[in-house]
């Protein structure tokens, strides 16, 4: 199995620009394996170019915001390295006024604003249940944007 730091070498080893900068935070998409594996699919197909984590979600773990230009390593639910990604652009939008060309940019499920909807609700209630906290209409969600720039496919 390929650790993220071999992955990361190769990488740099292959796209010289990157040599100087180390090893970027890595990460999984979801909750659960079955999303996590799909979604790191799907970025390795280039059609998930963005993530929607809540504003809240931030606040709680004290972690700053990603900015243009942040670069990750996402993995599938057991860690291994699937692709490096590049933000490229960051929109904090209410949660009722995500769109449908976002949920297609998205690029999960049937890429419609109906299941991004239904699936990132359940998602946000998952993550605040400990805090006995809810998701509303009116929450923040940190639209992030990126291009998958590198997989070994």
């Amino acid at each position: 199995m390929i650790k993220n730091a071999e992955y990361w070498k190769d990488f740099q080893e292959h796209n010289p620009d990157y040599l100087t900068l180390s090893e970027p935070q890595s990460f999984y998409f979801c909750d659960n394996k079955k999303d996590a594996d799909e979604c790191a699919e799907l970025v390795i197909q280039k059609i998930k170019q963005a993530t929607s984590p809540s504003l809240w979600s931030f606040s709680k773990k004290n972690e700053s915001l990603p900015s243009i230009g942040d670069l990750a390593i996402v993995t599938d639910w057991d860690n291994n390295p699937k692709a490096i990604i590049k933000t490229t652009k960051i929109e904090i939008v209410q949660f009722k006024n995500i769109t449908d060309n976002y949920a297609l940019i998205e690029g999960e499920g049937d890429k419609s604003l109906e299941y991004w909807k239904k699936t990132h609700w359940d998602y946000y209630t998952n993550e605040m249940k400990e805090f006995e906290e809810y998701p509303n209409e009116e929450m923040d969600i940190v639209c992030e944007y990126f291009e998958t720039i590198w997989t070994t496919r």
